[in-house]
């Protein structure tokens, strides 16, 4: 392996380490408190991206709602999320600890065929719909989706296509564009990255390795789209997005490229159905407040909200949808 490749390896598993340290410290600090005194948010990803975002924005409405005295956010990046699952895997009992999840990390279950899923949790509540987009740089050559997926037949392999984890949406979303445009999925170079700072800089840099499209959801990259480095040639929702120049799939003739990124909240297996219930509580007060109001505004979500056993029942599907999915793409 080349030194490069071994220093970032070396890189992201001291990440991954310092990460779980911090999160075993949070879960102490908060053993023997009701999660109205002290609720650690697990984010099973690096800061930057679409779980990250979500922690962070439910950490905000629920001090600012007063729903949560002290409220904590740990990131734990790695392997399509299942990191940050092991770790809530090891805190069986625990009440004052949830963690974000949603399609990515049925892709990382499914990918790493992982002894853990999201039965192995206890199912609190999915609270949105997320969005995906493809963009590129505002220099790059390609105006439109049709420029490049034009160019892609031509010569897929010599256009890698960034996103995040490996199996996870941004890559389910490039591998259901190749079918589309008639690619073949063994041809398509897909590049994962830890999170969506990552693939931004990956994108905006013209050192070698990097990609020239990305994929992922819209506000990992709406910071760049509103300044102007980056440009959205798609988005991948049943409607525009609001104040997003870019068209639909459906628009473009490809409804089959239609998968959207649902956010969600578990807890560790083996906790009481009154901590259970004051959990799912404590979700119903936080989507109540102004501040989430704001936030799924800003961010563009859609709000899509189930509980308790009915959430339990959607993962269960869910997975089994996704990992059917992935084997028709040929990634599993």
């Amino acid at each position: 392996m080349p030194r490069r490749q071994v220093i970032a390896a070396l890189g992201i598993v001291l990440v991954a380490a310092l990460a779980v340290t911090a999160f075993a410290d949070a879960a102490r600090s908060g053993q023997g408190q009701a999660a109205r005194s002290n609720l650690t948010l697990i984010a099973p990803a690096a800061a930057g991206g679409g779980w990250d975002l979500v922690a962070r924005e439910a950490q905000q409405s629920m001090r600012t709602g007063n729903v949560v005295n002290t409220v904590q956010v740990v990131n734990i990046p790695g392997a399509g999320g299942t990191i940050g699952l092991n770790q809530l895997a090891g805190l069986a009992g625990e009440e004052t600890t949830m963690m974000v999840t949603g399609t990515v990390m049925l892709g990382g279950i499914s990918q790493s065929n992982s002894p853990l899923s999201l039965e192995d949790t206890t199912p609190i509540a999915r609270v949105a719909e997320d969005f995906e987009v493809i963009a590129v740089p505002a220099d790059s050559p390609f105006r439109t989706l049709e420029d490049f997926l034009a160019a892609w037949k031509e010569d897929p392999r010599g256009l890698p296509v960034g996103g995040g984890s490996a199996g996870g949406i941004d890559h389910m979303v490039a591998a259901q564009l190749a079918q589309a445009r008639g690619v073949p999925v063994e041809d398509l170079v897909y590049t994962p990255h830890p999170g969506g700072g990552e693939l931004t800089l990956s994108l905006l840099s013209t050192a070698a390795g990097t990609v020239g499209v990305g994929i992922s959801g819209y506000n990992d990259f709406r910071d760049l789209v509103e300044a102007g480095q980056l440009r959205v040639l798609a988005v991948v929702s049943p409607e525009r997005l609001e104040g997003v120049d870019a068209p639909t799939m459906d628009e473009l003739g490809l409804p089959q490229v239609d998968l959207v990124n649902w956010r969600g909240l578990v807890a560790p297996a083996g906790i009481t159905p009154e901590e259970r219930a004051e959990l799912e509580q404590i979700t119903r007060e936080m989507v109540g407040t102004e501040s989430w109001a704001e936030s799924v505004e800003r961010n563009r979500w859609v709000r899509s909200e189930a509980y308790g056993d009915d959430f339990g029942e959607f993962l269960v599907s869910e997975q089994r949808r996704i990992d059917d999915l992935l084997k028709e793409l040929g990634l599993a």
